[in-house]
């Protein structure tokens, strides 16, 4: 009798259970652990987002119907339902239900709360909440900016800074030449978290500068979701979109990468997978109408060519192709104004831009006599550009470090670069053309990758060649006094660190790598503390280091690093880049493909890494962040990495918040040569 009750009881409290929601978007804490604090999500007023929950039904049951609710009233778009039975995350049965309202927006600023309503098939509902904020404009100090200039040293931390200005050179403690960035007339640290981890990618670390919200690593301009494509996951409006939308203003993008890596990409394309690289530049072109797109310079030619031509990478298996009878993507093209996309690996998306209008460079030339006063697209690489330090010696013809007899950016077949200070000169002279104002995105990127690989020589004058990208954008503010100019990072990458200088000349540090080990290469080189002494690196004409093998050289460590041998010189040449469509070919293959195998024939000194794996990674640390121009003075003390982007928009749409800034008046010193 009591087990009969038992049964009956377990049996009622079955019927009794509800269905439930397992996220809800856009992220907040409120739906987490429901604490309402701290906010997670926030936007300007107006700025568009996407709302989504996933909902787990009964079993045996469907989810029928789901609405939206911010602050009570119904969402005013249509929800888009779907179920798991295809298209899911692995874990989520078939008859999950995705339910989601694209492109929605709130103007009230304050704190909102958003829920969800969702019924199943046999009537029984479940609720869920969560909130988020719309940070208002406020009265403004000063005039709005016409212009908005991001310079971005990918993993560019405060050692990597200091690094390129002891290259400049010290004089009794004193700083030779600063470096542009450091005339520059306020500082700040960042906090660099992305929604799902401490240490930050590339992806999330450049989008909460052009969105106001964490995403998650490897994703971009997107809320994590419960479903595969990496195309249809909940958008949030990047500054670009916004600034388009409403004030008619145009986007640059010019990076040393390929164009489709994560930090350009953060800047205006949608999806989950920072890999995608078909559908990634082809978001580029076709969504230029959402953007404003004027300029796009970089690498990654490999993508834009027809598949079958040499050298493409173009694949359907990473395009993106919204269905027009499928809700959940119909949508994005509906209410977002999206491009449908194909799946169109033949496509020739070179011949794509210059039907629209671009101008055409594949090279430096080519740059050089480009029309001014027409909209610009450069590939200077098939995928990543070369560094500095190659580009430099490419240039001089003084040493050919190259494997084929021939200097490095031969090896690679494309010697005609241009250095990035030649890139951002030419990217303003294009978008100073627009009458309403533009964004202008420019990204040192092999601070990171040559960071990544623990190459010092390659990333310290990386940064140099940055820093001049940073002088132009300093010039042209100072000339024309409407344009806000930042200098940032991502993140930092390898956790650098300038632990002192070599107390050898370069002769002995040789002698002493080739007799190998800990006592020659390190007991007998590295001085700390007074020890430690001034380098004195010798700029060329050029204004980059005549050689980097100087005696009495800087010395860097790495505290994030992968296993690595030491010998404190110069790399011959950089590591193999397995990106580069002919990284297989010769002379190509004879790169190293890692450090180990680069620097183990030297030295003989391990020194033994804190990560597993072949490279350093990035780490959690604050990095700087410099402003120059109108509304400088806004960017100080420690900001989270969100927090730049409502006030790059606050001085775009009402005007700047900071106290007139006299410095920004004066046209910077010129370093000296």
């Amino acid at each position: 009798m009591k087990q009969a009750l038992l049964l009956a009881t377990l049996a009622a409290g079955s019927a009794l259970a509800a269905p439930t929601v397992t996220r809800l978007t856009p992220p907040s804490e409120l739906f987490a652990s429901g604490r309402p604090e701290p906010v997670i999500a926030r936007f300007l007023p107006g700025q568009r987002f996407d709302l989504q929950a996933t909902i787990k039904p009964d079993a045996g049951q469907k989810i029928a119907a789901a609405r939206f609710f911010v602050d009570g009233k119904p969402a005013s778009a249509a929800v888009a339902l779907r179920d798991c039975a295809s298209g899911c995350t692995k874990g989520l049965a078939a008859d999950t239900a995705i339910a989601t309202v694209r492109a929605v927006s709130a103007a009230a600023a304050g704190l909102h709360e958003v829920s969800v309503e969702a019924t199943q098939s046999d009537g029984q509902k479940v609720t869920a909440r969560g909130n988020f904020e719309v940070v208002p404009f406020t009265a403004a100090m000063g005039p709005k900016v016409k212009n908005i200039i991001i310079l971005l040293g990918d993993g560019m931390g405060a050692a990597q800074r200091t690094a390129a200005r002891i290259v400049h050179g010290y004089a009794q403690g004193k700083a030779l030449q600063p470096l542009a960035m450091d005339s520059f007339t306020a500082t700040a640290l960042v906090k660099t978290s992305s929604l799902n981890s401490i240490v930050t990618d590339s992806s999330p670390g450049m989008t909460a500068y052009v969105s106001g919200n964490k995403n998650n690593n490897n994703e971009e301009g997107v809320f994590p979701d419960d479903t595969t494509d990496p195309f249809d996951n909940p958008r949030v409006e990047y500054l670009s979109e916004y600034l388009h939308r409403t004030q008619g203003k145009q986007l640059g993008v010019v990076t040393t990468a390929d164009v489709f890596d994560a930090t350009p990409a953060g800047n205006a394309v949608h999806t989950s997978n920072r890999g995608a690289g078909t559908g990634i530049v082809d978001q580029f072109f076709d969504d230029r109408g959402l953007t404003g797109l004027t300029v796009l310079m970089g690498g990654g030619r490999k993508w834009f060519l027809p598949a079958g031509t040499p050298g493409s990478g173009r694949t359907d298996s990473n395009d993106y192709a919204f269905s027009a009878t499928e809700a959940h993507t119909a949508e994005i093209v509906k209410r977002w104004g999206a491009a449908a996309g194909s799946l169109d690996k033949g496509r020739d998306l070179i011949a794509a831009f210059q039907g629209a209008g671009f101008s055409y460079a594949a090279t430096k030339a080519d740059l050089d006599k480009a029309d001014a006063a027409k909209p610009l697209l450069g590939l200077f690489a098939f995928s990543n550009m070369n560094v500095a330090l190659d580009k430099i010696n490419g240039r001089r013809g003084t040493e050919k470090n190259g494997l084929s007899g021939c200097s490095v950016v031969d090896d690679f077949g494309l010697p005609d670069q241009p250095m990035l200070d030649e890139m951002a000169a030419k990217a303003i002279g294009v978008l100073k053309h627009s009458p309403k104002g533009f964004v202008l995105m420019i990204e040192g990127a092999s601070i990171d990758k040559q960071a990544h690989n623990m190459d010092t020589e390659r990333w310290m004058l990386d940064t140099l060649e940055f820093d001049r990208a940073v002088r132009v954008a300093q010039d042209f503010e100072a000339e024309q006094g409407d344009t806000i100019v930042i200098v940032t990072a991502d993140h930092e990458c390898s956790g650098a660190a300038l632990i002192g200088g070599s107390t050898v000349t370069d002769k002995a540090l040789a002698e002493l790598a080739a007799k190998k080990g800990v006592a020659n290469l390190r007991n007998s080189v590295v001085g700390v503390y007074e020890k430690a002494g001034f380098p004195h690196y010798r700029l060329a004409a050029d204004g980059y280091p005549e050689t980097t093998d100087i005696d009495f050289r800087l010395l860097v460590g790495y505290g994030a690093n992968a296993d690595r041998y030491e010998d404190w010189r110069t790399k011959k040449t950089p590591q193999r880049d397995g990106q580069q469509p002919f990284a297989s070919d010769a002379p190509l293959k004879w790169y190293p493909a890692n450090a180990q195998e680069r620097d183990d024939a030297v030295g003989d000194y391990l020194v033994t890494g804190q990560v597993p794996g072949e490279t350093a990674v990035h780490t959690a640390t604050d990095v700087p962040l410099s402003a120059y121009g109108p509304g400088a003075l806004a960017f100080t003390g420690v900001v989270d990495n969100t927090d730049v982007f409502f006030k790059l928009a606050q001085a775009a749409v009402k005007g700047v918040v900071a106290p007139a800034d006299t410095s920004g008046a004066k046209k910077p010193p010129k370093p000296k040569r």
